[in-house]
């Protein structure tokens, strides 16, 4: 698995999958000038996949990104208290999408990839809301500054689409994937 996200493994475990190996990709994940947040989620999950893959060429690699769009705006992985409130402010009250690519090399170097999208609702959050959300620091290295499965939950009134995708990795498209290209577990 070409991914540094523990949370990766944990959604792959759900699904009766242990990697053999862990292996981050070192990729600049910056936006390219004019990129819109699908094309980007893609385009990292395909990077990700490839660098591995190089190095790994009889292996199965999957590779994987989660970006949080709101628009044609891609939400940043909030590495600090004041990017975590700008991507809150952002989101209250307003729906945003959530899109995970999710690409696979297969032995021989042939990719396959695809990409989830999730529709999100976030209620309007109070100042009270807010701050306690960024006391927990449980925004830290999250998409869009947020963590659907832990205390930002209760901020959510809808969603559409794949749950596991906003955790991080869309299951259902990631097993597809992996069924598709022939991959036994």
């Amino acid at each position: 698995m070409a991914s540094a996200s523990p949370r990766r493994v944990g959604l792959l475990a759900q699904a009766g999958i242990v990697p053999d190996a862990v292996i981050p990709a070192d990729i600049d994940e910056a936006p390219l000038k004019g990129e819109l947040p699908r094309a980007h989620a893609l385009r990292l999950a395909q990077e990700k996949a490839r660098v591995v893959a190089d190095a790994h060429a009889d292996a199965f690699i999957l590779g994987a990104d989660c970006v949080v769009g709101c628009g044609r705006r891609i939400l940043p992985k909030a590495e600090t208290r004041e990017q975590a409130a700008q991507c809150l402010d952002l989101l209250s009250g307003r729906r945003h999408r959530v899109y995970s690519g999710v690409a696979l090399v297969v032995p021989g170097g042939a990719m396959r990839a695809r990409v989830c999208d999730t529709v999100v609702q976030f209620k309007v959050l109070s100042a009270a809301e807010k701050a306690a959300y960024l006391d927990s620091g449980e925004w830290q290295g999250k998409a869009g500054g947020y963590a659907i499965q832990g205390r930002a939950e209760v901020f959510i009134s809808f969603i559409s689409g794949s749950y596991s995708n906003v955790v991080g990795l869309p299951l259902y498209d990631t097993m597809a994937l992996l069924n598709g290209a022939g991959y036994a577990a």
